[in-house]
């Protein structure tokens, strides 16, 4: 019997993390891990120096109606903050290391089927069709990021927008890292973005369990190459057959 969607999906980023310890995967998982590492210390040292100025901003952004409501919606409000920080320096860690994080599916998806992937390339080869993809990634990011955002200043609206905002970021996560694995397989964003539709809860579920690794100092140094794989994993398991 299966597990419910939300669960599998969320599944997968433990896959991932698992298959970093192949000691025939290292030479892949050597720069995403470096370039995590760089990205997500800067971003726990920024969360930590200016949390309390986070707090008191959120705080006063709450119409006085919401008060009574402060005990809840100022960690989500704070929450959303976090995962806005977190989720800009994932996408500029994708960007940056989009050509490593491409041969790192690719090879992954070698190991886990045992037979190569339609593209074979080179470093040099995946550089410049991978960091297009990232790019257009970006835009389609700040088209929903941007309203999503100026809902949290809008009255009644702000109640709803940490929920929205958490329930995109996982959708952008599962996006970013499905984007690897289908794009080694020439697929591009509106054929995975109609992989991920069909089989919407598994990919929240994903997206979900790559947003809570990404929040956590010093684990999130990992949150990019395993989230890679895993969702290379996901891709052979729910979508190549």
């Amino acid at each position: 019997m299966k597990q419910p969607s939300l669960l599998r999906g969320a599944g997968y980023l433990f896959t991932g993390l698992k298959l970093l310890t192949n000691p025939g995967l290292r030479n892949f998982i050597i720069a995403p891990v470096l370039i995590g590492t760089l990205l997500f210390a800067t971003g726990t040292w920024i969360a930590a120096h200016y949390v309390l100025v986070w707090s008191e901003w959120l705080n006063s952004q709450l119409p006085g109606w919401l008060q009574w409501m402060e005990w809840i919606l100022i960690p989500l409000l704070f929450l959303s903050a976090g995962t806005l920080l977190f989720s800009t320096l994932g996408s500029l860690a994708n960007l940056i290391g989009a050509p490593f994080n491409a041969l790192l599916a690719q090879q992954i998806e070698i190991h886990l089927t045992g037979a190569p992937a339609p593209q074979t390339t080179s470093f040099m080869e995946t550089l410049f069709p991978t960091i297009r993809s990232e790019i257009q990634k970006i835009f389609y990011y700040l088209a929903r990021a941007i309203p999503l955002l100026l809902l949290f200043v809008v009255p009644v609206a702000n109640v709803a927008a940490p929920f929205l905002w958490t329930l995109f970021s996982c959708w952008m996560n599962a996006f970013q890292y499905t984007d690897f694995p289908m794009g080694n397989n020439n697929l591009y964003d509106k054929e995975i973005l109609a992989n991920l539709r069909e089989k919407r809860l598994l990919s929240i579920g994903f997206g979900a369990a790559t947003l809570v690794m990404t929040l956590i100092p010093v684990v999130n140094f990992l949150v990019m190459p395993a989230a890679v794989a895993g969702a290379t994993a996901m891709w052979v398991e729910e979508w190549r057959r």
